[in-house]
């Protein structure tokens, strides 16, 4: 499966008992179409998402960036503390796209690179995610 779309945080590499790094994140997908009443929908989507490859990702996957993500997704669903049901979407990351700073987008299978660094909003915070 194939996602585009924005991060909603900077990346974060998290540690696991048995020392392997994964680096999570999270994407919001916007979605719009014209209901039966013919009136405009807007719909955001958010995936979890975990890349297992390489932490070094980790440094250009910044709030606001955006991306396309190849890879399986999964849902998961948990009754909390407060005893309400809840619901998320595991995006399990095998190959990420940057798109950014108007540059030609690269994609790397198992790892990842890219001319420019820069966030696609080139650095202005008016996501409203």
């Amino acid at each position: 499966m194939n996602i585009i779309g924005r991060l909603t945080r900077d990346a974060q590499i998290s540690t696991l008992p048995s020392d392997k790094q994964v680096v999570n994140f999270s994407v919001a997908v916007n979605d719009s179409f014209r209901n039966k009443q013919g009136e405009r929908v807007e719909h955001t989507e958010y995936f979890n998402c975990a890349y297992w490859l390489s932490t070094n990702v980790a440094k250009v996957l910044t709030k606001g960036t955006l991306v396309e993500l190849s890879g399986r997704v999964s849902a998961r669903a948990w009754i909390g503390g407060d005893g309400e049901a809840h619901a998320a979407l595991n995006f399990h990351t095998s190959q990420i796209k940057l798109y950014g700073g108007g540059k030609r987008p690269e994609t790397v299978a198992g790892g990842i690179s890219n001319n420019s660094a820069v966030p696609a909003d080139n650095g202005k915070d008016d996501l409203p995610f």
